[in-house]
């Protein structure tokens, strides 16, 4: 199972097409969630979202530690087992393309590790933004209540 495993990943990331495809979902979900983040304030104005909000950030605090321990552990260890292969190559055509799967991980592991980080550092700030939005439109006084002197 490690044996099959190992080779579906060394054909991913040595296949130009595929990386293109990880590339290209990464960036369109990373465009979804700022769009998203943008129009939720919309539906923030209408109701209080914290029911909705509060049990997801809970759940995020509580994964994203472990989420960095084991995204940490996985890419330390694929980039050390591509390491050795590259160390090991004896052909100059395999010792390139090695070379090049290990280039290609350590970004994709940084460009991973970055995001969980991003998100982490992220959460207090999405959080209190979401919060002053819903409160912000709950709390607006009209201009037909006694407080605007009318």
């Amino acid at each position: 199972m490690k044996n099959k495993m190992i080779k579906v990943l060394k054909k991913i990331s040595t296949n130009k097409k595929a990386v293109m495809a990880i590339k290209a979902t990464t960036v369109s979900s990373l465009v979804g969630a700022v769009v998203l983040s943008y129009t939720s304030g919309a539906f923030a104005a209408a109701a209080d979202m914290s029911g909705v909000v509060n049990p997801i950030v809970d759940l995020l605090n509580q994964l994203l530690t472990p989420l960095l321990l084991l995204v940490g552990a996985a890419g330390a260890l694929f980039c050390v087992m591509l390491g050795v292969k590259y160390a090991t190559a004896e052909e100059p055509q395999e010792r390139e393309k090695r070379k090049q799967s290990l280039k290609t991980a350590i970004i994709g592991y940084l460009l991973i590790f970055i995001l969980v980080v991003a998100l982490k550092l992220s959460m207090p700030v999405m959080t209190k933004w979401m919060t002053n939005a819903s409160k912000g439109a709950t709390t607006a006084p009209t201009a037909a209540s006694p407080e605007s002197g009318n």
